[in-house]
């Protein structure tokens, strides 16, 4: 008996433990199991030992921070005020930090190309500047003080110049055959799946207070400063590249600057890369003004038997879901006729905004949103892939950082004219199909040509 007991007891203290470690597996598995299948898919066909999925891993990080941000400061410049206030300190708003940023963008690009070396030094400052100003805002939502501006400007300079490094540094680390749009694809799509996940936790922290997203983004950016270091040393390697020089053709190059380039370098993306981009601008200028004038348009007349806060996330989830959608289309299309995928996508844009204007209603701007979210992350990958083909691999990442910064002034102008048109459903969209249009005319005619012409193998360098 005395022998059974002992056992028994012995056996009791070995299976306690036991369940508690049992315990503590299946409360892990949740987590853990998603970190491994997250990392086993960011990882896959040669992209961990590349390190592009550790890139990947730092742009969620870099969109989970970011919608943090932009969600606190929605809440306290735009849903804590009545409509006409709102719309006011939305232009202050503007005013205050997009202007000195369309300044500022055009001199981000140029300015890191001088520095190609610290990459990794770059993305961690631009991860660390935002964490610290997470903690000003922080301060500045509860008071409403002006130090809410000037930080809110530098938290856009900082995710600009992270966008344009993270283009940049995009073909640096190509697994073998591992073409730019599916790698560029793998990194928007995990971007926009962290924007998802994040954006209910950011909702849920602003509930508990105005500061705990900002709380939250800091967190997360600090992370991202540490994360940006592990990046292999190919990120900072710049061997055999130069600066690009986004000319329409050679001509446009002459006089002092022409006699002196001796080394390669571009002097010309050829007439499909132009194009191409011209009318990626058109619909990253079409996407913001969306944002901001569907924002106020539904503020004030929301979707029937719906608030201003469902009608908003209905519009914000179809334009989620297509973007992400036009993510996947890309991959799947590799590089298959870019110029014609262009050319398609602006048209669908177009009927789609011209559709909407003359019947306007709920379901036609959801159906916009969407449109113009894919149309964007289709349109822009293969931009990537024309840019892939037709620029010479010396000066290729140059010319995605100077493209990014482009496409990323045409947002903050869309933007501009979001915020001062009147609050006209038919008046709005029929100036959203004008912006298209006025994309579409100018390119398709080159974009086409080019299409039937075949893109040279590597445009001419002097």
């Amino acid at each position: 008996m005395a022998a059974a007991r002992t056992e028994f007891k012995g056996g009791s203290r070995g299976r306690g433990p036991g369940r508690f470690r049992a315990i503590g597996r299946a409360l892990r598995l949740p987590v853990t199991g998603t970190a491994r299948g997250i990392r086993r898919a960011t990882h896959a066909h040669g992209a961990g030992e590349s390190g592009l999925g550790k890139l990947i891993e730092l742009h969620g990080v870099n969109g989970a921070g970011d919608v943090m941000i932009t969600v606190a400061l929605a809440s306290t410049v735009f849903f804590s005020v009545p409509t006409d206030e709102a719309r006011g300190r939305v232009a202050l708003y503007l005013a205050i930090t997009m202007a000195p940023f369309t300044l500022l963008a055009p001199v981000i690009g140029p300015l890191l190309d001088r520095v190609p070396h610290g990459r990794r030094a770059a993305m961690a400052a631009a991860m660390g500047a935002r964490a610290l100003l997470a903690l000003v805002l922080s301060g500045a939502v509860i008071s409403g003080s002006v130090e809410m501006y000037p930080a809110a400007l530098g938290v856009l300079v900082a995710s600009k110049a992270y966008g344009v490094v993270r283009s940049a540094v995009v073909p640096r680390l190509l697994p073998p055959r591992f073409s730019l749009v599916k790698a560029n694809s793998r990194v928007t799509l995990c971007g926009l799946l962290a924007t998802g996940v994040a954006a209910p936790i950011a909702a849920g922290l602003q509930q508990v207070g105005p500061r705990w997203p900002l709380y939250g983004a800091f967190v997360i950016f600090v992370a991202g400063t540490v994360l940006s270091f592990t990046l292999p040393p190919e990120v900072d390697s710049a061997r055999g590249e130069d600066r690009a020089l986004l000319a329409a053709d050679e001509q446009h190059l002459h006089g002092p600057l022409r006699k002196r380039a001796r080394r390669p370098g571009l002097r010309t993306v050829g007439p499909a890369v132009t194009h191409a981009l011209g009318a990626n601008a058109a619909i990253r200028c079409l996407s913001g003004f969306l944002i901001f004038f569907l924002a106020f348009l539904l503020r004030v007349h929301p979707m029937t038997g719906q608030s201003a806060v469902v009608s908003l996330g209905i519009v914000g989830v179809a334009a989620g879901a297509g973007n992400a959608l036009g993510t996947a289309v890309g991959a799947w299309l590799r590089s298959r006729a870019p110029e014609i995928i262009i050319v398609t996508v602006v048209a669908f844009v177009l009927g789609t905004a011209a559709l909407a204007a003359v019947f306007f209603g709920a379901v036609l701007v959801a159906c916009l949103a969407a449109v113009a979210g894919f149309a964007q992350a289709l349109a822009k990958l293969s931009l990537d892939a024309l840019i892939q083909r037709d620029v010479p691999e010396q000066v290729r990442t140059s010319a995605f950082a100077r493209s990014e910064t482009l496409l990323q002034v045409a947002w903050v102008l869309g933007g501009a004219v979001g915020i001062v048109l009147p609050l006209n459903g038919t008046l709005g969209l029929s100036v959203a199909a004008a912006i298209v249009a006025a994309g579409w005319l100018t390119t398709v005619r080159g974009l086409i040509g080019s299409a039937r012409h075949g893109g040279p193998a590597r445009p001419r360098v002097a």
